[in-house]
């Protein structure tokens, strides 16, 4: 998605991926695909902590 607006001149932008369940842990070639096409941005319940730290997120983040 990220790679077909920078062809069309338009601005790209960051895709990141939240999953839940067992399913892409039995379909390791699509959870393979999934983190290779979104650059490592997939998170689980259990990583959702750190969406926005490790992702373009973070620049919009309010000071404290």
């Amino acid at each position: 998605m990220a790679e077909d607006r920078k062809t069309k001149g338009m601005p790209g932008y960051q895709v990141i991926a939240c999953i839940a369940g067992r399913g892409f842990g039995v379909r390791r070639k699509d959870m393979r695909q999934l983190i290779l096409h979104t650059k490592g941005k997939v998170f689980t319940p259990k990583t959702m902590e750190r969406l926005v730290e490790c992702s373009a997120l973070r620049e919009f983040r309010s000071a404290k």
